[in-house]
């Protein structure tokens, strides 16, 4: 028999269906997502960028819940999102989503340690410890864990908060601007680190960013321009990253 071939993963771990996001109404009508279908692979790390106003942002807060849709659909897994009402959100965004923000969203007064497990500690769940050691291995947190915010730089202070979105193994882990607030040294090892959750730890990252640099560390890089995907990468570089982005018309 032939040796086995080890099969793609090819799953969707979010989806967009014909996704739809209008603010304001009339003269004042702006339409942040037009007619988005888009597919987001499980065990991927990808990333979302365009011009400013081009709707990236939207699509991933409409993505995780954090946002409604006007007409479409929003998938995590195979839950729908956009139908659920607001307990079924909660526990979905609580149970099956990491988040990983510019503002590092961290309790100052709780340890390193303490801001990693917060989510588990609220939703009454305890973690499973060699997960929760191997997440903290893996963003090179151990020496640090008893050290308040206040305490540790801020390239530290965004690894607490990608362990902490880690910490529950999600389904899927949405980033928005993780690295805006660091400077370039500490952007390249929180974005070293999210790679490394993804090829080694199996995890999903979906990123939006409007650094190419930063864009370059995903495997695939979705385009969106007024609203709409207009392209994608496979296996990008800074180079063709900043290429696709002056033809988008720049950020």
């Amino acid at each position: 028999m032939p040796p086995a071939v080890a099969a793609t993963v090819t799953t969707a771990a979010a989806r967009a269906v014909n996704a739809v996001k209008v603010y304001g109404s009339g003269q004042t009508e702006v339409r942040a997502l037009d007619d988005v279908t888009a597919d987001f692979d499980a065990g991927r790390f990808t990333a979302i960028m365009g011009p400013s106003g081009s709707g990236k942002s939207t699509l991933m807060h409409c993505l995780a819940g954090l946002d409604n849709l006007t007409a479409g659909e929003v998938w995590i897994g195979d839950q729908r999102v956009d139908t659920l009402d607001d307990k079924r959100l909660t526990q979905l965004r609580r149970d099956q989503v990491g988040f990983v923000f510019q503002a590092f969203n961290l309790v100052p007064t709780l340890t390193a340690a303490e801001n990693v497990t917060l989510p588990l500690s609220l939703a009454g769940r305890k973690p499973d410890p060699a997960w929760l050691d191997t997440v903290i291995d893996t963003v090179g947190l151990r020496d640090r864990l008893h050290h308040r915010p206040s305490e540790l730089s801020g390239g530290q202070q965004q690894r607490v908060a990608v362990a902490r979105a880690l910490a529950s193994r999600p389904a899927i882990v949405f980033a928005d601007e993780p690295t805006g607030n660091l400077d370039s040294r500490a952007s390249a090892e929180i974005l070293d680190f999210m790679q490394r959750a993804v090829e080694d730890l199996g995890q999903t990252i979906v990123m939006v960013t409007h650094d190419p640099v930063s864009a370059s560390h995903a495997s695939r890089v979705v385009f969106l321009a007024d609203g709409r995907i207009v392209d994608e990468l496979a296996d990008p570089t800074a180079e063709s990253v900043i290429d696709m982005m002056k033809r988008l018309g720049g950020e």
